[in-house]
């Protein structure tokens, strides 16, 4: 039975205190804990803690197996689907606890997120092993993490909504 109970890995309140105090604490704004072992794994898990004003820079997986699962546990997430060219597809909020708080999508689908609300933490599971994004799978027309157009992009995300397109200024 203790044998067993060495495979158990649990999400609790304290486990998402502790990941969303890294992230307050990151320069990046986010933390994240794999759980799975080694990024050679067929299929990764990991929870990530993302904090208001965290920019992940618009991608896509085309690798025809990413697919990518994204579920809210605490918090809330807008998860924003684009065109080749940066118009917004879809924007699709995800809240813990109600109404919509998991999502599903498809590899080559052109993607990102904002958070919401400080605390938020989800679960990302997709296939591995990990490979390494190619330029192919970053959009070309989204500042790169860093930069001050990246944090201008991340506000605008905010009030953005479908069919609108991110604009340099």
């Amino acid at each position: 039975m203790k044998e067993q109970l060495k495979m158990l890995k649990i999400v609790d309140t304290a486990f998402m205190d502790s990941l969303a105090a890294k992230a307050v604490e990151s320069p990046r704004k986010r933390s994240h804990h794999n759980f799975h072992v080694s990024l050679e794994e067929g299929i990764h898990r990991l929870c990530i803690a993302a904090e208001p004003g965290t920019y992940i820079k618009p991608h896509r997986h085309l690798d025809s197996s990413k697919w990518e699962l994204f579920i809210v546990l605490r918090g809330s997430v807008a998860v924003i689907i684009y065109n080749e060219s940066g118009r917004i597809e879809k924007r699709i909020i995800l809240k813990a606890g109600g109404g919509t708080c998991a999502l599903e999508m498809s590899a080559d689908t052109w993607h990102g997120f904002i958070s919401l609300e400080p605390g938020t933490v989800f679960m990302e599971t997709k296939p591995g092993p990990y490979i390494s994004p190619t330029g192919s799978d970053s959009a070309a027309w989204a500042p790169e993490e860093g930069t001050p157009e990246a944090v201008a992009l991340e506000a605008w995300l905010h009030s953005a909504t479908d069919g609108d397109c991110w604009r340099k200024s």
